[in-house]
């Protein structure tokens, strides 16, 4: 048996995105920039995407700019925001636990002048409103946050962050990372004081390289990007139709089936965590029920490196993580989110994450569950030795 729970990583593409994907790619082939039969065809499946995509935000199809996921999302946000925006202030916020893809581009900035200030959180994850509004001023001009947290399934206060800063400071952008949130929480930017969203494909049962931001109409953002002038200049690069095509129908499916994928979800957490809470020395860092993500369990199994118990799972066909694999390149780093959390160090190097979709079934997590209660007495009992 096969029990894959790493859907935080990325999912299995579904049917009828392969489908969507494989048509463009093999029949409707053209490209959007071209003026013959081919091009206009191949146009009206980006129209089309853009049209379903901006109606899972309720927002204009003019707002959606098609990336390559959500590290590109990311970087446009943040760089393109700082650039179009340094005269009015240098002066940017995020939080201590985000992506690299948030990240770097900050220590980016700072290498340019310009001021970051990273908002600490605590023992679970959260930031403090508090510490938001106090580090809100005057020359700030943006605010970067992401929406659930990758590692232990942090849901942020990004509502009650947005309306903070656009009560604060009314120019300062507010720019959130959705990769995790996207498709499995219902989500309005401009009731929710957004300004830019990211999102990836490949979360989602979309296409790999596929993804889009989410642009506030009149948002100041500079291009990163130059050449041929695709998407109004502001993303150039002929227009990878398959990953816009197959994303726009994997946000289809997701939201269509938002409850019932949450509930399911939820229930496989719940089933998970307690099983891990009747293990001996595993520490859950994740909260219980709707307080963190559905998708996400994240825990220590003290006494057990990461990548051993990581391999060991690997060995009975079960699959899971030792943080986020976007940044782990193989080898497997101490989180930078699990040390913000303050956790001991014997937890920081023993934690997994387990994360799920739609289509993980009840099985799965009761034959990881087995697995785990057969496998931490002897791993534990090798490293005594």
């Amino acid at each position: 048996m096969e029990a894959y729970l790493d859907n935080s990583a990325t999912t299995r593409v579904t049917d009828s995105v392969r489908d969507v994907v494989v048509r463009t790619m093999t029949e409707d082939y053209g490209n959007p920039s071209s003026q013959h039969r081919k091009g206009v065809e191949a146009e009206r499946y980006l129209k089309d995407a853009r049209e379903k995509l901006a109606d899972t935000l309720k927002c204009s199809e003019k707002e959606i700019c098609f990336t390559s996921g959500g590290t590109e999302s990311d970087n446009w946000a943040i760089l393109g925001a700082a650039a179009a925006n340094k005269r009015a202030g240098m002066h940017v916020i995020t939080t201590a636990i985000e992506h690299a893809a948030v990240l770097m581009p900050m220590r980016y900035l700072e290498e340019q002048g310009f001021r970051v200030t990273y908002l600490p959180v605590d023992e679970r994850g959260y930031i403090s409103l508090q510490d938001l509004e106090a580090a809100i001023c005057d020359d700030t001009i943006l605010v970067s946050m992401m929406y659930v947290n990758n590692e232990v399934g942090t849901i942020e206060p990004i509502a009650e962050a947005g309306a903070l800063v656009k009560k604060k400071n009314p120019s300062a952008l507010f720019h959130v990372d959705a990769v995790q949130a996207y498709g499995k929480y219902p989500i309005y930017p401009r009731r929710m004081g957004i300004d830019m969203l990211s999102v990836s494909g490949h979360k989602i049962h979309g296409p790999k390289g596929s993804g889009f931001l989410y642009v506030k109409e009149k948002t100041k953002l500079q291009p990163l990007i130059l050449g041929g002038g695709q998407q109004k200049g502001m993303r150039s690069g002929t227009d990878n139709v398959p990953g816009a095509a197959g994303l726009a129908q994997a946000a289809v499916d997701a939201y269509a089936s938002l409850k019932e994928d949450h509930a399911h979800m939820l229930a496989l957490k719940n089933r998970l965590m307690t099983g891990l809470s009747e293990l001996p020395d595993v520490v859950i860092h994740s909260e219980e029920g709707e307080k963190s993500a559905a998708h996400i369990v994240s825990a220590a199994f003290v006494g057990v490196r990461s990548e051993v118990l990581l391999h060991a799972l690997e060995d009975k066909g079960i699959y899971v993580s030792a943080g986020s694999a976007c940044s782990s390149n193989k080898k497997l780093p101490v989180s930078t989110v699990l040390k913000e959390l303050h956790l001991r160090p014997e937890l920081l190097e023993s934690t997994l994450r387990f994360s799920f979709s739609r289509f993980t079934t009840e099985e799965e997590i009761d034959y990881c569950l087995d697995a785990l209660r057969e496998l931490l007495p002897v791993l534990r009992k090798f490293k005594r030795r």
